[in-house]
């Protein structure tokens, strides 16, 4: 306990019940102490005594709140009759107890000091003066020791009481940042599948509202894809769910495929279905070998950045270039042109920042930007093992 701490008081257990405790304590060994010494003294010494006990006693109160003054005085007044040790020890013990130790050995010094002026002129025919002295400075020093030693047990109790806390507070913390990353990952994840299959069964039913003449097969398959959409939007959100339940520890093997590159082409081919422009980059050619993760992470930023397009930017050629190697990386690039009403296309929407965490997840980074000619760029990079 530092003198900070200290300094503050003693706890309010020792300033209530235990210190009216001790009082009467201290009381009862005055009283006795003060009938021994009536037993062989004059009545002049017996007065000075009974008056040197009452102002003992009255400095017990004072103990309690200043415990260095307190201590200071009993001291002094040990030296002028031995009916004051009861209270000079009680002082060395609650200073011990309540304050930096050099205040209580300053205390247990001077208490001692006052005992060695009581034995010279109040001797004990029956003990020789250096064992008194020996004896009383023994004593003063275990009483010193056991308070500075409940003060110890006191102080570890407290940092132990205050290590506790701080460790529910921290579990509590890590509790809900936990949650937060949970319902992020949730978002996230729901995000990267509706915002897909939702803007599929837009462009759908918006060819349908607004050419309600058009030739049957064409209404036909604008049908279809919204048939094939809504399925896949399900099959797809189910897949999510399942993934987003599935335990941490669980191996690769078991969790569920999700879409990865090798999906890309499927993928293009539902956007053009819906009547998005899309021309495909791809010198990978045949489904490559990537980590799973970087795979969904690639599949999803190319889902991302055509949601985007056909949201922002309808009716807007959209091009789509892949690219790396392993040891390098991969690389996705996606570009379009900007129409006057795409402002949330460059401004970094949500969908946007999403794909740059998921982005970070895996080691990677998204950029974008929209150049001097209006036409907005997402580019991508992700960590491609050897």
């Amino acid at each position: 306990m530092d003198a900070a701490t200290c300094d503050a008081g003693p706890p309010r257990a020792w300033r209530t019940a235990p210190v009216g405790v001790s009082t009467v304590a201290i009381g009862l060994l005055v009283a006795t102490v003060l009938w021994s010494a009536t037993r062989s003294s004059s009545t002049l010494l017996i007065r000075a005594d009974v008056a040197l006990a009452v102002a003992a006693l009255t400095l017990v109160p004072l103990v309690a709140r200043r415990p260095e003054v307190g201590g200071v005085l009993a001291g002094l007044l040990v030296a002028l009759s031995p009916v004051v040790t009861p209270v000079a020890s009680f002082a060395v013990l609650f200073t011990a107890r309540n304050r930096p130790f050099r205040q209580a050995a300053a205390v247990a010094a001077i208490g001692v000091a006052g005992e060695a002026v009581q034995a010279i002129w109040r001797p004990m025919p029956s003990l020789p003066y250096a064992w008194r002295l020996v004896l009383m400075t023994a004593a003063y020093a275990a009483l010193l020791g056991w308070g500075t030693w409940a003060q110890a047990r006191h102080a570890l109790l407290a940092a132990l009481r205050d290590r506790a806390w701080r460790a529910e507070q921290e579990q509590e913390r890590r509790v809900m940042e936990a949650r937060a990353a949970e319902r992020s990952r949730i978002a996230r994840e729901m995000h990267d599948v509706l915002a897909h299959r939702l803007s599929l069964l837009a462009a759908a039913a918006g060819a349908m509202e607004y050419r309600p003449d058009a030739p049957p097969e064409r209404l036909s398959a604008a049908a279809g894809v919204i048939r094939a959409s809504a399925h896949h939007a399900l099959d797809e959100l189910r897949e999510v769910i399942t993934l987003l339940r599935s335990d941490d520890t669980e191996s690769p093997a078991d969790a569920p495929p999700g879409q990865t590159l090798a999906d890309l082409p499927r993928l293009v081919e539902e956007a053009r279905a819906a009547g998005q422009q899309i021309e495909v980059d791809d010198p990978l050619g045949p489904p490559v070998d990537l980590p799973p993760t970087v795979g969904r992470t690639a599949y999803r930023i190319a889902q991302e950045a055509l949601t985007n397009a056909r949201k922002h930017a309808a009716g807007q050629p959209v091009r789509l270039a892949l690219g790396g190697t392993p040891g390098s990386g991969l690389d996705i690039a996606v570009s379009n042109p900007t129409t006057p009403d795409s402002g949330a296309t460059g401004d970094g929407g949500a969908g946007l920042i999403g794909l740059a965490e998921r982005a970070a997840l895996t080691g990677g980074r998204v950029t974008h930007h929209i150049d001097a000619s209006g036409r907005f760029h997402l580019t991508a990079w992700l960590p491609w093992p050897t």
